[in-house]
């Protein structure tokens, strides 16, 4: 360095601004695609819930809730009680979760973790494509070939809850088992080698180390398959025998026909006129629905949202 480029004392020395980094017109257009994507879906979603509100609200207005919340559902002689929709709804959706959730965590925890990669390649693609049957294909299927087999086995009738819960829990599983899968496997190898080297067995392993850091995304499977369970309807519709009625537990909850909310509105849309009170329910029942579903999703995103706050704070 020259005496002439030497720094004067008392002399500071300024950095040069960095330049900001102009976009180009290609990620710009990206960018804002993806925002108007975010916004349009929370956009939608708000004109759905409108809708529903302003044709659903004379439900809540014109219809005591106890007359509403009532145990009988027989809209000629202009009684709208939903209560058996709602139990039908809860017992069909539980009795679908008891089969679904152990069955679809335990095969994910298979695929994930014990089953050789070989194998991997050829059962994850076949749960996936389960996924795409049409749900009228499989109510056929249960009508046919599944209610028979109830009935012969003592069931006064093969159409009942238990019917749908069988069916509702082969949907939810490829939901279950895809999602559950994705989030054991994406818990770091690190995990996993540290508890096998301080000497844990493979079975203490997958279940102190790697479900409890998976947490988050089993829940998020969990609920998600219960999205599935409960807002189906075609299936449940043809399977479950249609009758509004509050299962009794002294006659087996789950071995007796039930109707849900989704199939009601399937089954009595087209017959309604609008306008009307009955068609108004319709759309009141629709509304309980959308609660209920945003209910499970707020759930499942609370949980998340706890979980990796936990996380952040230095624990497992």
């Amino acid at each position: 360095m020259t005496t002439s480029e030497q720094i004067q004392p008392g002399r500071h020395i300024t950095a040069e601004p960095k330049p900001r980094r102009r976009l180009r017109w290609g990620e710009w257009i990206i960018e804002n695609l993806i925002k108007a994507s975010g916004l349009s879906a929370i956009f939608i979603i708000a004109l759905i819930f409108l809708f529903l509100l302003r044709e659903g609200l004379p439900t809540f207005l014109d219809i005591p809730l106890r007359q509403l919340f009532g145990s009988r559902w027989y809209p000629i002689e202009g009684l709208y009680g939903i209560m058996p929709l709602l139990a039908g709804s809860l017992v069909v959706t539980f009795g679908a979760l008891i089969i679904a959730v152990p069955l679809g965590l335990i095969t994910a925890i298979y695929l994930a973790e014990l089953a050789p990669i070989w194998l991997q390649e050829i059962l994850k693609p076949l749960i996936e494509v389960l996924a795409g049957i049409p749900s009228i294909v499989l109510g056929f299927l249960g009508w046919v070939v599944l209610a028979p087999l109830i009935q012969s086995a003592g069931a006064s009738t093969g159409l009942t809850a238990f019917t749908g819960a069988l069916i509702l829990a082969y949907m939810s599983l490829p939901t279950i088992i895809s999602i559950s899968e994705d989030a054991l496997y994406a818990v770091p190898k690190e995990y996993r080698d540290g508890a096998l080297a301080i000497g844990a067995t493979p079975w203490q392993t997958i279940h102190r180390v790697v479900m409890p850091a998976a947490r988050s995304g089993l829940v998020i499977a969990v609920m998600l398959g219960v999205g599935r369970a409960i807002g189906e309807t075609m299936a449940v519709l043809m399977v479950t025998g249609n009758a509004a009625n509050i299962p009794g537990l002294s006659s087996g909850l789950f071995f007796e026909p039930v109707r849900t909310m989704t199939a009601t509105i399937a089954a009595e849309m087209g017959e309604v006129a609008q306008g009307s009170m009955h068609y108004s329910v319709l759309f009141g029942i629709g509304i309980i629905l959308f609660l209920i579903t945003f209910a499970i999703n707020s759930i499942a995103a609370r949980f998340v949202g706890t979980e990796s706050s936990r996380r952040r704070g230095g624990r497992l």
